[in-house]
């Protein structure tokens, strides 16, 4: 049996290491500019595709390796409905929902109108128009709202309007920007309330309208709408408020038979009050935490099920067993707009010890182009209390070593020492909005400065992310850039 990864880096190599604890043969695809990643290596076979969105290439990759698996992992192609049919055409097992599910909660105005005949509650939201109609619509909602892209994900075609002198440029904005990041520009708009945190439920439907919840992640520290931080199980929220999360999710679940691995996600106020954003049908980067808390390894029960179509594999909901902590390191200049920061990877040593979990997909002597996603890797952490894994977190990050690209790694260790994030009172904009404006000093580890040293003496030539500019001391004026960008 092989099973082909339609993906690239770290969740290539994630699903290559489930596979081999089940015996099962891996086969990688590479791109263009792309042969030197760490999945290349990591897999039994390797076939050349001329992008990992060639949906005909990659079947025939496929085929040409008699792969009888396929795993899309997350991004490119995994909420495609016609890959996932094209496929299943092919004879090929798909190892997620099928393609009806995905069209449906994929497009996030037919999931919301789905929630609200299952009575799961949604924010106040309405489909955008076209010059005065979407001025009307805007009233409708109430300012500030949100403009969404109902085809969109990962802040792709999100926009925030506080009045309507706003938002016909927003909406022009961010409709194009939907159109190129998903071949729709089709926007709507919903109300935006403020401090709420970004709760989400893992499930795992079995196809015939069963399916059980493995608890909920809190993912409500985002920069720019996208996750950097997550945590299971949520902190600070009420046992009702949980247990009434859990039902919704198994409601949307159950109503569309979903089957494999998904996650069901909400935005809780203030007052415990919670309302349904969407349905991501794939696993997520995020995953590993609650992996960490169940003892349940997804991606394996994900090609349990994909194997066994005609039965559940996963029935009962487990317990929750402490605390778990995912931050994503990222090739990235927090001080610039988060903007990448290429450059071969000189020196990489990353932290080990009970509890700390490593998912990457880079080595040593690598490029960290800009062609692809920045993540360089994710470090997970698991305790039996939540400070004991803040406490690991920070001793992993501590003992991290990424030298040749810039990274974000002081950023998130000045966010692990952060009073807000260790009492957890937080929501999605903290990091856009307070912690950005705050004035912090961000220092490299001695271990960061040790090996810097090392490379210098070498005589390594490191690129602008690491010269005299930013070491020893980078971004250490991290508040006062926000305010001469007037933000």
């Amino acid at each position: 049996m092989k099973l082909l990864v339609a993906n690239r880096s770290e969740i290539a190599c994630r699903v290559f290491q489930a596979c081999r604890e089940m015996g099962i043969r891996t086969v990688a695809i590479v791109a263009p500019g792309d042969e030197d990643a760490r999945h290349v290596t990591y897999a039994d076979e390797v076939q050349a595709v001329s992008n990992y969105l060639d949906v005909d290439a990659i079947i025939q990759a496929a085929k040409k390796s008699n792969a009888s698996l396929i795993h899309p992992g997350y991004g490119f192609l995994s909420e495609r409905p016609v890959f996932a049919r094209a496929v299943e055409a092919a004879g090929i097992v798909f190892v997620g929902p099928r393609a009806e599910t995905m069209e449906i909660m994929g497009d996030k105005i037919a999931a919301k109108q789905l929630a609200a005949e299952e009575n799961v509650q949604t924010l106040p939201w309405v489909r955008a128009g076209q010059g005065s109609d979407i001025k009307t619509a805007a009233k409708m909602v109430g300012y500030p709202i949100l403009l969404k892209a109902s085809a969109g994900g990962g802040g792709k075609g999100m926009r925030l309007v506080e009045n309507e002198q706003q938002i016909a440029a927003m909406a022009e904005s961010a409709s194009a920007e939907a159109l190129a990041a998903f071949g729709d520009g089709t926007l709507f708009l919903e109300r935006f309330i403020k401090k709420p945190r970004h709760i989400e439920v893992q499930v795992f439907g079995d196809g015939l309208g069963g399916g059980v919840h493995l608890h909920e992640r809190d993912c409500s520290l985002q920069r720019r709408h996208q996750k950097l931080w997550e945590e299971a199980p949520a902190v600070n929220i009420p046992s009702c408020t949980r247990s009434e999360l859990f039902e919704a999710a198994l409601r949307m679940v159950k109503r569309v038979k979903y089957r494999n691995a998904g996650t069901v996600e909400f935005l809780v106020d203030t007052e415990g009050g919670f309302y349904f954003l969407e349905m991501n049908t794939r696993l997520q980067v995020e995953h590993p935490v609650t992996e960490m808390i169940t003892g349940i390894d997804i991606v394996q029960t994900q090609i349990a099920q994909a194997l066994s179509p005609d039965k559940a594999v996963l029935c009962d909901v487990p317990e929750v067993s402490g605390h778990a902590i995912e931050v994503r390191l990222y090739a990235e200049d927090p001080l610039q707009g988060f903007i990448p920061s290429p450059g071969i990877v000189e020196r990489l040593i990353w932290p080990s010890g009970a509890g700390i979990r490593i998912e990457s997909g880079i080595e040593e002597g690598q490029l960290i182009g800009t062609q692809f996603d920045s993540l360089l890797g994710k470090i997970v952490v698991h305790a039996q209390t939540r400070q004991q894994a803040l406490a690991r977190l920070r001793f992993a990050l501590e003992g991290t070593v990424i030298l040749g690209v810039g990274t974000n790694q002081s950023y998130l260790r000045a966010l692990a020492a952060d009073p807000s994030v260790l009492d957890w009172k937080v929501c999605t904009d903290f990091l856009d909005n307070e912690f950005y404006k705050r004035t912090q000093k961000f220092e490299p580890s001695d271990n960061e400065l040790l090996t810097l040293a090392a490379v210098r003496a070498a005589g390594r030539v490191l690129p602008f992310s690491m010269d005299e500019k930013h070491f020893p001391s980078p971004w250490s004026i991290f508040g006062s850039r926000q305010e001469e960008r007037g933000v």
